[in-house]
């Protein structure tokens, strides 16, 4: 018995180490763009050494799901990760018809302070391929994977139960599809970490919303009523709080230098607003959810609350809803962030180990 007690002592001494440095499996479900904001979010994810970026699914929201999926492909293949898989997800919300009707429910609802209105307010390009030989005037060296976001995210999840954190920084589509057609897989993720809400401040797009729980609330009201073991929001209570200011963008181009990733963020809305007006201000949403993936400790102040979604078409349609002891029945606990490290979380973000792009130099 000893001498069986000696040997285990042994086992765990030898692989404690491995254990103690497993990697965070992340899926991240995004609706893509260049550089700030789903981008750099991606590129933080693919190269943070305690982080495995196990795939990334595209959906419609601030982009199309063509052109999302040609900007994911074309920022993994800027820092060498076109190892990691891309699938293209769902092109419309779940509601029928809603990007047609789309006009009158702006008159009807309001605008809020964000005029912004993604992929509602462009046409569809005709495919990713086209949209990524037209933008980039070459061809891709990568290409999605032959297989929808839904099923990816479905058999990534039963592939590796429990060990997968899904960062859903887009609107819900693909996730809510996921587990209405496999809801086996909900008990066997992880934890999920939305970009999405305001739960304690006004909405951003129309008076009651934010813009990826407002753009498709039938899913975000699906995903979050799902009973995960783990819920963290990170809504405009705390990203609205993380402002990107002049400084801060000369900064990271200084970091990124005369590279691939310096160029794509000069070339975006970001980087031409910021040369045009030095006083231009933006926010970092979804960079904030891969940041405090990477490292938890950079959440300061959070509560946990019963949250919801509105999906009943009217002047509160996508509103999010926090509820500290008591909500309707169906709803689940999440941990809503209110406020995060600043200091850290722009010394992370101009940490070169987050940009091989930059280190390959």
């Amino acid at each position: 018995m000893k001498r069986s007690a000696a040997l285990w002592l042994c086992l765990a001494f030898l692989f404690a180490p491995l254990f103690a440095h497993a990697k965070e499996k992340v899926l991240l479900d995004t609706d893509m763009v260049e550089a700030f904001d789903d981008g750099v979010a991606m590129v933080m994810l693919a190269n943070a050494p305690g982080i495995e970026l196990v795939g990334v699914t595209t959906v419609t929201g601030n982009s199309w799901v063509q052109d999302g999926t040609a900007w994911a492909i074309r920022q993994l293949e800027a820092e060498g990760r076109t190892d990691i898989p891309v699938a293209a997800g769902l092109e419309y919300p779940l509601r029928p018809q809603r990007h047609l009707n789309f006009e009158q429910e702006r008159k009807a609802n309001g605008m809020g302070h964000d005029a912004w209105l993604g992929s509602f307010g462009y046409p569809q390009p005709e495919s990713w391929q086209a949209f990524y030989k037209k933008h980039y005037g070459k061809e891709p060296t990568a290409r999605p994977v032959d297989k929808h976001a839904v099923d990816f995210i479905i058999d990534t999840v039963r592939a590796d139960p429990g060990q997968i954190t899904i960062a859903a920084i887009g609107p819900c589509g693909n996730l809510a599809l996921a587990i209405r057609k496999a809801p086996d897989i909900i008990p066997l993720i992880k934890r999920v970490v939305y970009m999405g809400g305001a739960f304690f401040r006004p909405g951003n797009v129309t008076p009651a919303a934010e813009f990826n729980w407002w753009f498709d609330p039938e899913a975000a009201r699906m995903t979050v009523r799902a009973p995960f073991k783990e819920q963290i929001v990170l809504g405009l209570d705390v990203c609205e709080k993380v402002v990107f200011r002049r400084e801060n963008y000369d900064r990271l181009l200084t970091t990124l230098g005369t590279g691939e990733q310096g160029r794509i963020l000069r070339s975006t809305f970001v980087g031409k607003s910021f040369e045009k007006d030095p006083a231009f201000t933006h926010f970092v949403w979804d960079v904030l959810v891969a940041a405090v993936i990477i490292d938890p400790t950079l959440i300061t102040s959070e509560v946990t609350c019963l949250v919801d979604v509105n999906d009943v078409l009217g002047l509160s349609y996508g509103q999010s809803l926090a509820y500290p002891k008591t909500g309707p029945e169906g709803s689940q606990k999440a941990r809503i962030v209110l406020d995060v490290d600043q200091k850290r979380f722009w010394d992370m973000l101009n940490d070169t180990t987050y940009w091989a792009s930059v280190r390959r130099k």
